[in-house]
């Protein structure tokens, strides 16, 4: 329960301070290898294993509650016995003198948690047991310490909590995102959807929307493939809405699941309006038409 420090400076691990805190107990720790630091409790703990264990050495049990229920009786036997040197039994003793003291248990039982330290990525989330929860984005690549509970994934820096998220279940690659994590740029994604940019494809052509259906189908969240899909549709305004169109068609000759990335590489490869006029203007040899437009043949120029 020690993880470091000596004996004028020790210091509990996280998950059983936190139990302490929680039932506002304080621990003051034994020396490790001192047993007289502990004296009672260490002769209790020999005087628990002969009185129970042994007695029940030679009796058979067939489920793990038949023999608690045995210790049980046992204990309860044992704590009753009296002291062989001074009046009253252990039972008695807790009664008497310790019940009283004792503080009233917290509304709700003391939750086990598992800490861990991670980075935060560069999408600002971090990643738990393969589930992705975002953190403020100012916090990208710094180390975070994480408290991990059945319910709940928290988030703290320096001691401070940062984040809190309701804790994922099922299908590995889940994101929980909090919209105050997001930088402002991204943000404005919020208002769009795999909808929106479906019927912004079908007005540039069927290619297009094929393409764009694509994509948003190629990641599991589809939240992820937005920016892919704006970029691709974007490049209607820079090329014309004719090149995009035919970019996409050739693109899906070659593959049912072309990328924003191939069809923008290929884009500035293909004829303009004006190279073909200058080419339509000259006499159609083969060695003018390789002079004037550079042919691609496996994304090389002749």
């Amino acid at each position: 329960m020690i993880h470091k420090g000596g004996w004028y400076n020790q210091q509990l691990n996280a998950v059983y301070h936190e139990m302490a805190e929680h039932y506002g107990t304080a621990i003051i720790p034994a020396r490790v290898r001192k047993p007289k630091d502990k004296p009672n409790v260490e002769g209790s703990v020999g005087n628990i294993s002969t009185w129970i264990t042994a007695a029940m050495r030679n009796e058979q049990f067939f489920s793990l509650s038949e023999l608690n229920r045995a210790i049980r009786e046992k204990l309860e036997a044992f704590n009753a016995r009296p002291f062989q040197k001074k009046e009253g039994s252990r039972l008695s003793l807790f009664r008497d003198e310790e019940l009283p003291l004792l503080a009233p248990l917290p509304a709700t039982p003391y939750e086990l948690a598992e800490w861990k330290e991670v980075t935060v990525q560069f999408n600002y989330h971090i990643s738990v047991g393969g589930m992705l929860y975002s953190a403020p984005y100012e916090y990208i690549k710094r180390k975070v310490n994480v408290r991990i509970t059945d319910k709940t994934i928290e988030i703290f820096y320096n001691q401070n909590r940062i984040a809190s998220h309701r804790r994922l279940y099922g299908r590995k690659g889940q994101y929980s995102t909090i919209v105050e994590h997001m930088p402002e740029d991204h943000q404005k994604y919020l208002e769009w959807n795999g909808d929106r940019f479906r019927k912004w494809a079908e007005q540039i052509g069927s290619n297009t929307h094929q393409v764009v259906d694509a994509i948003l189908t190629s990641k599991r969240v589809e939240q992820q493939t937005y920016k892919s899909c704006m970029g691709l549709l974007k490049l209607a305004d820079k090329y014309s809405v004719e090149r995009l169109e035919a970019a996409c068609n050739k693109a899906l000759s070659y593959t049912a699941t072309p990328s924003y990335k191939s069809i923008k590489t290929s884009l500035p490869l293909g004829r303009t309006s004006h190279q073909v006029n200058r080419l339509n203007r000259k006499p159609h040899t083969i060695t003018t038409a390789l002079q004037e437009v550079p042919a691609i043949t496996g994304g090389k120029h002749l």
